[in-house]
């Protein structure tokens, strides 16, 4: 299936956040002890700043990625993706989480490592399936070197 980058980068980042949602809002309430109302709000909130940050963070990530000599994504570049993505969440997600919980930063930041954990691998695997089931974007086509998908 082939979309244009700016649609890809929505569909993309959408479907991220719902799957992300749903992951969670269940983990906030169990871990923290909130209210599954509480739980859903920051996990939407949380979600739709994460949302423009995909979608900035991916049109970075490409602009950049189209100048490079070697095309194709390897799992070296999807890591690096999943890293920048999530260093840079983090920076933003933490002082609002630990508003929202009445936590310290440091104990927020303890937390956001956590939900990193998670969404390292959840970034990795959901953007390698992404590729897979809507083909690589623009920028990661040409010759494929071995190993890349």
């Amino acid at each position: 299936m082939s979309l244009s980058p700016r649609n890809r980068r929505i569909v993309q980042a959408v479907l991220y956040e719902t799957f992300a949602i749903a992951c969670v809002a269940p983990m906030l309430m169990l871990v923290f002890g909130q209210s599954p109302m509480s739980s859903l709000g920051l996990s939407v909130t949380m979600s739709s700043i994460a949302l423009v940050w995909n979608y900035t963070f991916n049109f970075l990530f490409e602009r950049w990625e189209s100048g490079q000599a070697i095309k194709g994504r390897s799992w070296r570049r999807r890591a690096a993706h999943g890293l920048g993505f999530e260093g840079g969440l983090a920076l933003i997600l933490v002082p609002v989480m630990a508003g929202w919980l009445g936590i310290t930063w440091w104990q927020a930041f303890v937390a956001d490592l956590g939900i990193l954990l998670f969404f390292l691998v959840y970034t990795v695997v959901f953007t390698w399936v992404f590729d897979r089931v809507f083909g690589l974007p623009q920028s990661a086509q040409a010759a494929q070197e071995p190993g890349t998908v």
